[in-house]
């Protein structure tokens, strides 16, 4: 019987079936495998329509809109709390090994210095094309407007929108030595009190936090560190990660498709679901990228996930300067009978480009490629 046993313990792994993984090694690669999934989704949200916003909302009711409006609010709403969570649950083991000086100076380099670095690149390539009078897109028109993009000081960005999440997350890196002392159910009536602010119709306080559900989101993944619920939570039954999931998310169709019309238009109430909804839609996305960390296409997403940090900061000046270029001349805008393809591609689009931008600055300038990148990139990974 112990020789049988012995043998089946040491029987090789059929091809078709993947080694199981530690807890440790299942983790890692399920946070890589979230950001990938992240930041594919934040380009939808940031992807390249072609129509204004007073003709956009000309189509929301029609096939294509609603299709939109599915991506956006069904899946990529959850890539900025799940972001965060990842960087709550990250960032108490890092902070404890370095000290708070070293600490900073690497969020400094990593967060502030490529959020600087990015607005400036935006402003010199999108308002020069805009200059150029080669694309329509926002010009320095005074000079607080050109610091407050730059520093993302106030307003959010009117080049590089999605900038502000590391202006936020850096600020909650700086509250972090008094986050990490907290006890649980302080740390919970933080929470609680950013979400409040989070639902608040005006933001009061924009210099502090322009998003404040980042700070909600960025605590509860030091909870989730602190208390072990990551993997736990992952590896409940599918099914019930997903419930909840699927019955905010029926919710919201209904209100999108008909609640909204009869009048179910309270600010308060659709802003408490929205919250609602990022929050089920992160956790149903982090049980899927539990699960495909330990599946066979694993691999390829890892292989790109040191890329997703530079095609984060990139997106946009992508879809600033080529969408119109690819739009216009091959796919037309949306309404057009090509759009859906084009809508469905850009993400894959964006992140082929972003490889090759990055490879060719690794070969050429490895160290702008390391500082863009926030470190992910280096000479070593080619």
């Amino acid at each position: 019987m112990t020789l049988a046993r012995t043998a089946d313990q040491t029987r090789p792994t059929p091809p078709d079936r993947q080694a199981p993984l530690d807890e440790k090694t299942h983790l890692s690669r399920a946070i890589a495998i979230a950001r990938v999934i992240c930041i594919m989704g934040i380009v939808y949200v940031h992807a390249w329509t072609g129509r204004n916003g007073q003709d956009l909302q000309l189509f929301n009711d029609t096939s294509q809109g609603l299709m939109r409006w599915a991506l956006i609010d069904l899946m990529a709403r959850s890539s900025v709390p799940l972001l965060s969570m990842i960087s709550g649950w990250l960032v108490g083991p890092s902070f404890a090994k370095r000290g708070w000086k070293t600490f900073l100076k690497g969020k400094l380099r990593t967060v502030a210095l490529p959020m600087v670095l990015w607005n400036a690149l935006a402003i010199f390539f999108v308002s020069g094309a805009a200059y150029l009078g080669l694309i329509y897109a926002p010009r320095p028109d005074t000079v607080w407007w050109t610091i407050d993009e730059l520093f993302c000081l106030i307003t959010p960005n009117d080049i590089n929108v999605q900038i502000p999440f590391l202006r936020d997350l850096f600020i909650c890196m700086l509250a972090v030595p008094l986050l990490v002392r907290l006890p649980s159910k302080v740390l919970i009536g933080v929470a609680l009190a950013a979400m409040a602010w989070s639902l608040m119709p005006v933001n009061p306080a924009p210099v502090v936090l322009q998003r404040p559900s980042i700070l909600l989101f960025f605590i509860a993944g030091l909870l989730a560190r602190r208390h072990h619920l990551a993997a736990w939570m992952a590896s409940r039954p599918l099914v019930l990660m997903g419930a909840p999931y699927i019955a905010i998310g029926t919710v919201k169709v209904w209100l999108e498709v008909v609640g909204v019309d009869r009048g179910y238009n309270d600010p308060l109430m659709l802003a408490g679901i929205d919250l609602a909804m990022r929050c089920a839609t992160a956790i149903f996305f982090w049980a899927l990228a539990w699960r495909l960390a330990a599946s066979r296409i694993a691999g390829p997403l890892l292989k790109v996930e040191p890329y997703m940090f530079l095609m984060f900061c990139a997106h946009l000046i992508m879809i600033w300067l080529l969408g119109p270029l690819i739009g216009d001349h091959i796919f037309g805008p949306i309404g057009s009978p090509a759009y859906p393809l084009f809508l469905l591609s850009q993400p894959f689009m964006v992140l082929g480009a972003t490889v090759a931008l990055g490879n060719l600055m690794m070969r050429v300038t490895p160290k702008a490629a390391k500082l863009l990148s926030g470190g992910r990139l280096h000479a070593a990974r080619l």
